[in-house]
């Protein structure tokens, strides 16, 4: 395992704006996770040692979301900013899920949730400015003119500096129409977008990507290991079988534990093998080495896990290997 102190992450310019962002962002939804067990998966200490841990590596860029831990994983972050210069970070939150009971205006991209949610998550991180705020969903019950002009005039008042949009399912054609209104209007358009995206899960490939070129966004996937699926601690026989405690979730047994999915972990392992490399490590490089892929946001339980991960931006594939990698997924977009 590369010492984290020997990692220097690079910076990659964050689609046209002129931001730079760390190769490798850290994501942060485990913090103050409670399980269904009742614990809390990442305690303030244990998020303190792992912002920590990124920031040795040359780590810069910190997601978050104003509902991981109910809030507090950005009162954690905020805390620990307030012992460092808060201009060498950058910092991204999300709003959209409702936050409280029977009142159905605190969920989505309305005006009055957009206002008030960033004014309060700023208030949690202790700062003035966001630099990326992400709307985590699609609002599908509030028109895209309202959410721009809204958005824009969180910019313009000086609480954000860049927007993006965090999907769930490929919806080019909204981000392309939001982004044409508020072009039209002389408004701030989205310029990162945050996908589902990994070597199992494909979906965005097509008409996602193209659109994300041809409109000079970065893309900053999430769930860049397929929810543990591409670290290899799923076997083959426990998952076809449904032995696995993950088989429990269909959602999870659909999306990963196939036949196809383990045929693909075979290709992987064989890669991960010829670059002296874990699995996980050879997932994220795979993504990293990807035409239009910004920075992956990858996220840990332990500083030892977070230290495999970061370790990935120092895995060269070759172009053969990534094409390997690239048509052990079969289906329509498996050669690009």
């Amino acid at each position: 395992m590369t010492d984290l102190d020997a990692l220097d992450l690079d910076f990659v310019q964050l689609g046209d704006t002129g931001l730079q962002t760390s190769e490798l962002q850290f994501g942060t939804w485990r913090f103050g996770r409670e399980t269904e067990e009742g614990n809390v998966e990442i305690d303030e200490d244990r998020a303190h040692e792992l912002l920590d841990a990124y920031e040795a590596a040359g780590g810069r860029f910190i997601d978050t979301a104003d509902v991981y831990g109910g809030g507090v994983a950005e009162e954690w972050i905020g805390d620990w900013l307030a012992e460092r210069d808060r201009e060498r970070f950058t910092v991204a939150s999300k709003i959209y899920w409702q936050i409280r009971d029977g009142d159905p205006n605190s969920r989505g991209t309305n005006r009055k949730n957009l206002r008030h949610r960033t004014d309060a998550l700023l208030d949690r991180l202790d700062t003035d400015y966001v630099d990326v705020l992400y709307i985590h969903r699609w609002d599908d019950q509030t028109s895209a003119r309202e959410m721009m002009k809204t958005l824009n005039g969180l910019v313009e008042a000086g609480k954000v500096n860049y927007l993006g949009a965090s999907t769930h399912r490929p919806n080019a054609w909204k981000v392309a129409k939001a982004n044409a209104i508020a072009r039209a209007e002389g408004w701030e358009p989205f310029s990162v977008l945050q996908p589902r995206y990994n070597l199992a899960d494909r979906e965005i490939e097509g008409d996602y990507l193209e659109m994300a070129r041809s409109e000079g966004l970065a893309v900053c996937p999430w769930s860049p290991l397929g929810q543990g699926f591409l670290t290899g601690k799923y076997s083959r026989e426990d998952g076809l079988t449904g032995e696995s405690r993950a088989a429990e979730s269909s959602r999870f047994q659909e999306s990963y534990l196939t036949e196809e999915n383990f045929d693909l972990h075979d290709e992987l392992d064989a890669v991960a093998d010829e670059v002296d490399a874990t699995p996980a490590q050879t997932a994220l490089a795979w993504l990293m080495h990807r035409d239009g892929v910004t920075a992956p946001i990858v996220g840990a339980r332990t500083v030892e896990q977070l230290e495999e991960n970061l370790s990935a931006s120092e895995i060269d594939l070759s172009d053969k290997q990534v094409s390997r990698l690239t048509e052990a997924k079969g289906g329509p977009y498996a050669g690009l």
